[in-house]
């Protein structure tokens, strides 16, 4: 029963449409119907507002933390179960016809909760891929082409389980698809 709890309570968490939200309460009109039309912090920033793109990442990396915060006060299966639901959420969201964002910062947060020296590692090769190429996508795509040393190197317990696990949700291209076919295209971000 608590690992149902824990995956209900993630989803539901996970799939608060952050970016709608907040351009809708900043008066930018409905995000969906901007850019990508993905509901995350990149295509908030195509508003021209950083600071309702910076409000949105933060949004939803707390999604993922909050998640992975809740489930740990109910065990560790419960945290992780917590972590895949809220990213789930986030990407399926039932208020939204299931159409929701790419799932990156809400991973990133559930990352920082569970092993916060692989999401440091993922950030930072993300940060150096969207300076260097300048596309969004591209940058999402780079750190699951690299597995982090942290997670290889762990003792096998629950330091290796969780970071493994909360990886592997970045080792899955394809929500960047059509993202990354745009990018090639139009030569935006």
């Amino acid at each position: 029963m608590t690992l149902l709890a824990a995956a209900v309570l993630g989803y539901l968490l996970g799939s608060i449409p952050s970016g709608l939200l907040v351009t809708r309460l900043a008066g930018l009109g409905d995000i969906r119907r901007i850019g990508s039309g993905n509901i995350g912090a990149t295509n908030v920033l195509r508003t021209g507002s950083k600071a309702a793109a910076a409000l949105t990442l933060v949004l939803d990396l707390a999604k993922g933390s909050v998640a992975v915060g809740i489930g740990q006060a109910w065990g560790e299966e419960a945290a992780l179960v917590a972590a895949g639901s809220v990213i789930i959420g986030h990407m399926f969201p039932v208020w939204l016809g299931f159409r929701g964002g790419k799932g990156i910062a809400t991973a990133l947060g559930v990352l920082l909760a569970l092993a916060w020296p692989v999401a440091l590692l993922g950030a930072l090769v993300w940060l150096a891929t969207a300076v260097l190429f300048r596309y969004s996508s591209l940058a999402a795509l780079r750190p699951v082409n690299h597995p982090a040393p942290p997670c290889q190197h762990s003792p096998p317990d629950r330091g290796q389980r969780e970071p493994d696990i909360a990886h592997q949700r970045l080792r899955q291209p394809w929500p960047h698809a059509n993202s990354t076919r745009r990018s090639a295209s139009t030569g935006c971000g």
